[in-house]
């Protein structure tokens, strides 16, 4: 599809000839004689990019820019003039335009530039659509009493720099709950760095979280950055810590004492400043017992312990969490919102959740998918509970 352009000039000549320029580069090109039309063009349609000159009767082109920032602040603009100086190109780019072409154009830095600033348009319409998503992913959803203690506590230790260890059944929300924790705490500026141990083949582990120099094994073939030191100003959420191995958990009781790190083939100690929040589905206290976890890492990372309830365990949450899965995945699949009868409800709240809210969203996403307009206490039965 064809990028809208807006050429914005007094002069008719430069306008045409910017026009079958654009036009030839596959853009679609509108015109306007002056700053008042052109900010008439802008209020009934949205373009990609806007060309503008300065000079321009009735309304100059840095009040057409401040007006366009107005209606359109996400559209990118670009002042092209003949009379203008280096104060005047500061002033432009201080209220908002893209960049300050000098006429006459060079053709290839305007047709650079112009790629350019939409490139940055679809780039930050691209970043607002994933926070989006991201922060309705990250909600947590329920009105239960275990619930509410988990955000009180969120609250209180958000704040701080207490490590923080969540525990709770496969599919609970565990990573909700260390999300939530950064997104209160004075390092939400900073990253949010995610390791699954249970992921990572335990000779790679060390590695994974603190870095190797060059030439430390066989195919380390470059220096590799840590998630420690990636984490560094932000928070590293470590899940399934359970399932760390006795080296790496020796390397991390070290890390945590000391603030430091070591990179695996190196002797240089970095200096990183972390907080560490971290998950497991384990009971620790029982793998310490087993001699498969160390008692003093488990007293380091356990400062604050926050346990989140399974699903079978916070029943009344069902229809809350069944009403905003309905809705976010019926907006992700770009479709009407479906219906589901309260006896459906009723009948998903008796049903036994072995694999907790996840398996909830997928329940719902296939009730999404096979039933009709609306989701009947039938569609449950045969799609649900005969599975």
């Amino acid at each position: 599809m064809a990028q809208n352009i807006l050429v914005i000039d007094d002069e008719k000549a430069i306008r045409k000839t910017l026009g079958e320029i654009l036009t030839f580069e596959g853009f679609t090109v509108d015109e306007a004689a002056d700053g008042a039309e052109g900010i008439k063009k802008i209020r009934e349609s949205n373009y990609d990019c806007i060309l503008c000159d300065i000079k321009m009767p009735r309304m100059d082109g840095l009040e057409v820019l401040q007006l366009a920032k107005e209606e359109r602040p996400d559209t990118p603009f670009i002042i092209i003039s003949g009379h203008g100086n280096i104060e005047t190109a500061v002033d432009a780019v201080k209220k908002g335009a893209y960049d300050y072409i000098s006429k006459p154009p060079d053709l290839n830095r305007l047709l650079i530039t112009l790629r350019n600033a939409m490139d940055k348009k679809a780039l930050v319409a691209e970043t607002r659509q994933l926070r989006k998503r991201i922060s309705r992913g990250n909600e947590m959803i329920g009105e239960s009493e275990g619930i509410k203690r988990i955000y009180d506590t969120i609250q209180k230790v958000a704040p701080t720099d207490a490590r923080v260890l969540i525990t709770g059944e496969n599919g609970v929300g565990k990573e909700l709950v260390a999300r939530k924790i950064h997104e209160l705490s004075s390092r939400s500026g900073g990253p949010l760095i995610e390791v699954n141990c249970a992921a990572i083949p335990s000779e790679l582990i060390e590695s994974e979280l603190f870095g190797h120099e060059k030439g430390s094994f066989t195919s380390a073939i470059k220096q590799r950055i840590g998630k420690f030191e990636q984490a560094s100003g932000g928070t590293l959420f470590l899940d399934e810590i359970g399932d760390m191995s006795h080296d790496a958990q020796a390397k991390m009781l070290r890390a945590l004492q000391e603030n430091k790190i070591t990179r695996v083939g190196g002797e240089k100690e970095i200096k990183v400043d972390v907080r560490v929040i971290a998950a497991t589905n384990k009971n620790l206290l029982e793998e310490v017992e087993a001699k498969k976890f160390r008692l003093d890492l488990y007293h380091r990372i356990s400062v604050i312990l926050i346990q989140v309830p399974p699903l079978n365990a916070r029943r009344d949450d069902i229809p809350v969490l069944i009403a905003h899965f309905l809705k976010e995945i019926s907006e992700e699949y770009k479709q009407p919102i479906k219906e589901i009868e309260p006896e459906a409800v009723k009948t998903l709240q008796e049903y036994n959740w072995t694999g907790n809210i996840r398996e909830l969203r997928n329940v719902v996403e296939r009730l999404i998918i096979l039933s009709d307009r609306k989701i009947t206490s039938k569609d449950v039965e045969t799609y649900i509970l005969l599975k």
